[in-house]
């Protein structure tokens, strides 16, 4: 018995320091054997061992803790010794992890903070999308109604529509984001209100009451949180609403609203032929999203069967929550991650590089240690212990880097973002910033470790005085270091000109208008007291008599929305030409304009003529632009031909051709641009966007603009006034992000590389100060010496080139969704790159290779 619990015994004592065992290990057991000799029960050698036991687990935390005191004081006196080292290191470290950490708190923001509804992973996004495209779509009401009533795998199901509403009374008439949602929205979403209730089931019909439910923010900036509005009645667009409920300051659904109506559609206002509305549902417990997506498909499938003359073969399916309002953003999210993870590995290969050097200079030091007892497990440790205090130093500089470079970020973003994005630094992305300090530390800190460690003891000390030099081992690992810096630098190096040309061919593609010096706003004017016909036309003439007014106004014009700023999508039927069902006839980008509109935006008239103040009387006349023309007319005229708009199977009226229009860039920057049409204002369509050329910069008269319509009625609410180069900042502001930080990060990473570079070389030098003296004595002139250095540093360079070369070959391909007209191997990109990368590498060998001739060759040799 007593056999066995020594060994139990010994092996308790591996929570010992491994110095403390060495020393001490035998002389434990053996007390404990002689006290367990003299006990005469086993019951008193148990307890004798119990107590034995106790001393180990409370006195082994106090010999860890008297170690790593020392080691602490002790890498705080190197650091403190090696200042210039120390500050080198921590800012490296600061720019790499600081970097990271504000990148990942833009990805904790988009794609991992939970979202504020209760369990959102059984929220999911519904919608209808074609298998040729595999893009998203929206749902039609009709098979909205239709998926919810024969659903068993759904909780509930709702439909929603974002959009701007006016506000009136007590007070300026107020222009708010505001949703339309079905009944089942909040249910799905689980959020209760703080005040009141929701909709009810009952009120969500057609010519249903009027209710709405506001967001607390609206409630206590508009009503100065009145504890008694519900019951009462606002004012919102053309009707009047009675507050039912106000929802809690967190819930903003869809993105940023700030007051819900009641959907209230019904089939024949919305037909399967319009798909506007976005889904989404809940799942019921146990059910898995790729259930729901089997269901919804085979569901939409009989009601496509049901319906043939709306089947354009669309498929319905569930998406995750996330997924859905992330998709736009993810890509380009885990790509800066990727990019910033690069620039993070470039700077541990610095920061190892340079404690490489350092624990070169340090070889006598671990010698004597070594002579005077200390194990390599020891030395280890302690030089583990500096790695770990360099890495928490420069997380810590890293954080608050990333602390003020947040901010900064986000002021690159030019629109308001969702509500539910929340980019505040909070205890995950602290937790990472640590994380990721002690995994930088291991992994910049074990390779000096290992390296000064391993001491030859008799070489080593015989050497007196002088610090020793490096072996053919510790030279390969610093040079290998370098390259590696050197392909990751131009593997980011390479992303980040892609993404510039790609911008520069998104920023500089011909739009169609010219967009320097015009100013763009919405108006919402209450309908009953200016409804379509007369009354709203004079409105419209008093608009723009008051703008034209003003100085350096040029031009005015109304449209049902600016070029990037607005998307409505119709079907085109021509006359003459085979009509097509549905999901075959073509679709034109459609906007209804006043006289004017094209000698405003600056966009030629090819053919024919403007709209006229008397096509107000005869409204189905059309303007088409000269694309489409093109397409259906390649050898005559398009004026007098006839065109339809809306789905072919309602037999809408026919316009007629007056004019061709230049073709115009009117949806997004990237991707496909449809055939815009244009159709004049009158009684049915009237726009409310005004378009205001100036002779001078637009922006500083848009006070005076709202000022000028305000006064005209106070009910008129303006909103969205931007510059026309401000809307296509904003339509092309994720490219624009992206691009701006790859770029970023790129530069820190060349700079670091050339940082590697110039420290390698620099030590090289000093490595080789013997040599170069001879060399010198002997008659080596200064430049074949600098040729010398300058040859080692391009050699890494060009040795990391190809690597990168090929590294970026394939990452590159990462970005091919995210480019505009530029190849992920566009030629140009690479040669430039590399140019740029030997020029900076160069540059940086230079000063070495200088500092290299001025070695006085009697100094070196006396010094040997």
């Amino acid at each position: 018995m007593t056999t066995g619990l020594v060994r139990l015994y010994r092996g308790l004592l591996i929570l010992y320091p491994a110095e403390f065992r060495d020393e001490y290990a035998r002389e434990l057991c053996l007390a404990l054997k002689d006290q367990c000799r003299e006990q005469r029960s086993g019951w008193g050698v148990l307890l004798v061992w119990i107590y034995a036991a106790i001393g180990v687990l409370t006195e082994a935390p106090k010999e860890h803790y008297h170690v790593m005191i020392q080691d602490l004081r002790h890498a705080f006196r190197v650091m403190r010794k090696d200042a210039p080292i120390t500050a080198a290191a921590i800012a490296i470290l600061a720019l790499g992890i600081g970097s990271t950490t504000a990148v990942f708190t833009l990805a904790n923001g988009i794609l991992v903070r939970p979202l504020p509804y209760p369990e959102p992973d059984r929220i999911v996004a519904v919608d209808e999308y074609q298998k040729e495209s595999d893009s998203p779509g929206n749902v039609a009401f009709p098979n909205y109604q239709d998926l919810r009533a024969r659903t068993m795998l759904l909780e509930d199901l709702g439909v929603y529509q974002e959009g701007l509403r006016t506000i009136r009374g007590e007070g300026d008439a107020e222009t708010v984001p505001g949703a339309q949602i079905s009944d089942g929205v909040f249910r799905i979403l689980g959020v209760k209100p703080m005040l009141g209730r929701v909709f009810t089931r009952e009120e969500d019909v057609p010519n249903g009451p009027k209710v709405v439910v506001l967001s607390e923010e609206l409630w206590k900036r508009r009503y100065a949180g009145d504890p008694g509005i519900l019951g009462k009645t606002v004012e919102i667009g053309p009707r009047r609403f009675s507050v039912i409920g106000v929802m809690p300051g967190s819930f903003h659904f869809p993105e940023r609203s700030e007051l819900w109506l009641p959907l209230q559609l019904s089939p024949q206002q919305s037909t399967r032929a319009d798909y506007y509305l976005s889904a989404v549902a809940r799942l019921r417990p146990g059910v898995s999203r790729e259930q729901a997506t089997a269901e919804l498909g085979s569901l939409m499938k009989q009601i496509n069967r049901e319906n043939p003359r709306t089947d354009v073969g669309n498929i319905a399916r569930a998406v995750p929550i996330r997924e859905s309002i992330t998709g736009e953003y993810r890509p380009a999210v885990i790509t800066l991650l990727a990019a910033v993870g690069f620039l993070l590995l470039i700077a541990c290969a610095n920061i190892t590089n340079l404690l490489l050097i350092k624990a070169s200079m340090r070889t006598r030091e671990m010698a004597v240690r070594t002579a005077l007892g200390a194990s390599r497990t020891r030395l280890i440790r302690q030089l583990i212990t500096e790695s770990a205090i360099f890495g928490l130093a420069g997380g810590l500089a890293g954080i608050i880097l990333a602390y003020a470079g947040v901010p900064a970020l986000l002021s690159l973003i030019p629109i308001e973002l969702p509500r539910w994005m929340t980019f505040s630094i909070d205890a995950r992305v602290l937790g990472f910033a640590l994380a990721v300090s002690l995994l930088t530390s291991l992994i910049f800190g074990i390779a000096p470790a290992f390296g000064a460690s391993r001491v030859e003891l008799t070489g080593t000390l015989k050497e007196g005085g002088r610090t020793g030099t490096a072996g053919a081992r510790r030279n390969l690992l610093r040079n290998s270091l370098v390259v590696a810096e050197v392909a990751l630098s131009l593997t980011l190096l390479a992303g980040a000109g892609l993404m510039m040309r790609s911008f520069l061919a998104l920023r500089h593609q011909p739009l169609g208008f010219t967009a320097e010096k015009i100013l763009t706003l919405d108006l919402a004017w209450p309908g009953d007291r200016y409804p379509l016909g007369p009354k709203a036309r004079a409105l419209q003439a008093s608009i723009r008599h008051e703008l034209t007014s003003l100085p350096g106004a040029t031009s005015v014009a109304f449209a049902s929305g600016v070029p990037l700023a607005s998307v409505w999508g119709r079907s085109l039927t021509v006359e003459g030409f085979p009509l097509l069902p549905l999901k075959e006839a073509p679709s034109i980008f459609h906007t209804v304009i006043s006289p004017h509109y094209f000698r405003t935006l600056g966009i030629a008239l090819v053919e024919g003529r403007d709209f006229t103040d008397a096509d107000w009387d005869n409204p189905m006349v059309t303007i088409v632009d000269e694309s489409l023309a093109k397409r259906y007319w390649p050898n005559q005229s398009a004026l007098g031909k006839r065109v339809r708009y809306g789905p072919p199977e309602d037999n809408e009226p026919w316009h007629t051709i007056v004019g061709v229009a230049g073709q115009v860039r009117s949806e997004n920057l990237p991707g496909r641009n449809r055939w815009n049409v244009y159709i004049p204002f009158g009684t049915h369509y009237f726009p409310r966007v005004v378009i205001l050329r100036t002779s001078q910069d637009p922006m500083p008269l848009a006070q005076a603009v709202r000022g000028r319509i305000v006064a005209l009625d106070h009910n008129i609410a303006v909103s969205q006034i931007h510059s026309l180069e401000q809307v296509i900042d904003r339509a092309a502001w994720r490219e624009r992000f992206f691009t701006v930080l790859f770029t970023l990060f790129s530069a820190l990473a060349l700079l670091l590389a050339a940082v590697g570079l110039y420290g390698v070389l620099s030590y090289a030098v000093s490595l080789r100060a013997h040599e170069i003296g001879i060399r010198m004595a002997l008659g080596a002139s200064a430049r074949q010496v600098q040729g010398m250095v300058l040859r080692q540093g391009l050699l890494l360079t060009g040795l990391g080139l190809p690597c990168g070369t090929l590294a970026a070959m394939a990452l590159t391909r990462l970005l091919g969704t995210q480019l505009y007209h530029v190849s992920p191997s566009d030629p140009t990109t690479f040669v430039t790159v590399t140019t740029v990368l030997l020029f900076v590498s160069a540059i940086a060998a230079f000063i070495p290779a200088r500092r290299a001739t001025q070695v006085d060759p009697v100094v070196a040799l006396r010094d040997e």
